[in-house]
């Protein structure tokens, strides 16, 4: 019976790695936020109008 375990080829990532990938993701979140935020068209604005109150970001 083979009790070898598939690999995935996934590698651990290293702490420098994760920090950076990390800020990549909060940079991308927050850049889709204030564009969102601040969009002049009104069907981008009111697409997320309620959950942008709902965390108390401010948009108008």
């Amino acid at each position: 019976m083979n009790t070898t375990t598939a690999s995935t080829g996934l590698q651990s990532l290293s702490i420098s790695q994760r920090i950076i990938a990390g800020s990549l993701a909060i940079l991308l979140g927050l850049t889709l936020l204030v564009g969102t935020g601040f969009a002049g068209d009104f069907r981008l604005h009111n697409g997320a109008h309620d959950t942008r109150h709902a965390m108390g970001f401010p948009c108008h």
